[in-house]
C-alpha cells in the first residue's frame, strides 16, 4: 500500500512537471487565435516557382552531358569501369573509346 501512495505521488508530480503551461507559450498570438487567413499560409509556397522547377529537372533528365553520358557509357563496359577506378572516368573513357581503332 505503501508503495502504492508513492508511485502515484512520483506519477503526479510527473505530470506536472511536464504539462506546465508557460507563461511564454500564453504571450504567442497562436495561442488565442492558432489559424491564419488563406492569403497568409500560402505566402511562403509560390506553386510557378516550384513546377517550373520540376519542368527544369524534367528538361535536365532528357538532356545529359556529355561527361554523363561519356561515364554511363564507360560503367556499361566492365574494363572500363575498372579502369576507372583506379585512373578516373575521363582517362578511363579516353583509354577505352576515345580513338576507334580500325584494322
Amino acid at each position: 500500500m505503501r508503495t502504492l501512495i508513492i508511485l502515484t505521488f512520483l506519477a503526479v508530480l510527473v505530470m506536472a512537471a511536464t504539462c506546465y503551461e508557460s507563461r511564454e507559450s500564453m504571450e504567442s498570438h497562436e495561442h488565442f487565435y492558432p489559424f491564419i487567413n488563406r492569403r497568409r499560409a500560402n505566402d511562403f509556397i509560390q506553386a510557378d516557382t516550384r513546377l517550373g522547377a520540376i519542368t527544369q529537372e524534367r528538361i535536365r533528365e532528357r538532356t545529359k552531358a556529355p561527361h554523363e553520358r561519356q561515364r554511363e557509357i564507360c560503367e556499361d563496359y566492365y574494363p572500363c569501369e575498372l579502369y576507372a577506378y583506379r585512373h578516373g572516368y575521363a582517362a578511363a573513357y579516353k583509354h577505352y573509346f576515345g580513338k576507334r581503332r580500325t584494322k
